[in-house]
Parts: C-alpha cells; structure tokens; sequence
C-alpha cells in the first residue's frame, strides 16, 4: 500500500525513532509498504519517520540512478551494488570512513527543493536488516550519502540542518511556504 509522505512543518520529522528488537508482522507489513511507497515517488530512500512512525527503520534503493554511481563493499570485498537492493536497514549505526565532500541531495517531505550538502563520501555501516540479521558494509558515492540522509531522519535530523547559511537563506521562502502548507493541512485535519 502507498502511505502517505509526510512534509516539512510536520512534528514526525523531528521525531528521534525507537529501536526495533523484534520483526513483527506489523514491521513487516511497514517494510513492504515502505518500499512501494519510495518506488512510487521515485526516491532512493525513505525512513519511517516521513510515513508517519517512530522507528529506527529506512528502505533504500539506488539501482535507478545510473548518473551517481554507488560502492559498496562487504567483508573488505567489492559487492556488486544491485545485488544488495533494496536494502532496509534498521537501528542503522554509521562511522565516517571517506573525507567529505559536497553533493546534491533532495528529500520526499521537501518536493522540488534541493541544495548541496557536504558529508563523508564513504562510511561504515552496521545495523539489521529485514530479517532481523545483523548487516555490516562500507558504502560510497550515492548509496553513502543516502545512508547518511536516511539515517539522520532516524534522528529526527533533516537535510535543512546540514545546509550553508547562505543556501538556507536562499531557500527561506520556499521553506516557509512548505511549512505552512503542511501547517495548514494538519490542522485541518484535527479540526
């Protein structure tokens, strides 16, 4: 089922998620859902925090972006990208492991904006995947910085925060109007 994404100006996106211990059916259910939601809109990453839940919970996908290759490798071994994807990661713990560099970024809960964003252009990664496994990997390129802009949603962290004074003020406007949409929209559907 396709949820529906929450945008900026909602409270969730600030919301740090809670560890997930145990795969129930309702996770399950949520993973799935999660995944046709992110291929829906076209995104390489989603967290629980932009369908509305408070988990430490993202799914990723970058095998249709083909002009920002990714690496990956496992036990110290190149891995073959695809053949990893989709990859759903829970209680995601990631170390800097490149030096940083700046990079395009967008986000699904701020459509039509986007802005550089500088961050590690590799990093370690060790969390649990869909079966309740343990996962461990380096990534870089983009399936790096989509680890890391996932992650920081886990933290109730977003894109906005780690952008230049100067770009945030640039992007103010439209900011605030998406703020205020999604504002206006809550409060409607409380009233």
């Amino acid at each position: 089922m396709i949820l529906p994404v929450v945008k900026y100006g909602h409270p969730m996106l600030r919301q740090k998620g809670a560890r997930i211990e145990i795969i129930t059916p309702t996770i399950k259910k949520l993973i799935d859902d999660m995944l046709e939601t992110m291929h829906a809109a076209a995104g390489v990453g989603l967290a629980a925090q932009q369908v509305g839940h408070a988990l430490q919970l993202t799914v990723i996908d970058v095998r249709e972006s083909k002009d920002r290759p990714s690496t990956l490798e496992l036990k110290g071994k190149p891995a073959d990208v695809a053949g990893f994807m989709p990859l759903v990661l829970m209680n995601p713990d990631i170390r800097p492991a490149g030096k940083p560099v700046g990079g395009a970024e967008g986000c699904l809960s701020f459509p039509e904006i986007y802005a550089d964003i500088v961050r590690p252009e590799s990093v370690d990664v060790v969390g649990m995947n869909e079966t309740g496994e343990r996962i461990e990997f380096r990534c870089g390129g983009l399936l790096a910085r989509v680890v890391q802009h996932e992650r920081d949603h886990l933290q109730g962290i977003l894109f906005i925060d780690r952008m230049s004074t100067e770009t945030k003020k640039e992007l103010k406007p439209q900011l605030e109007r998406l703020q205020t949409a999604t504002k206006a929209e809550l409060k409607k559907q409380d009233g």
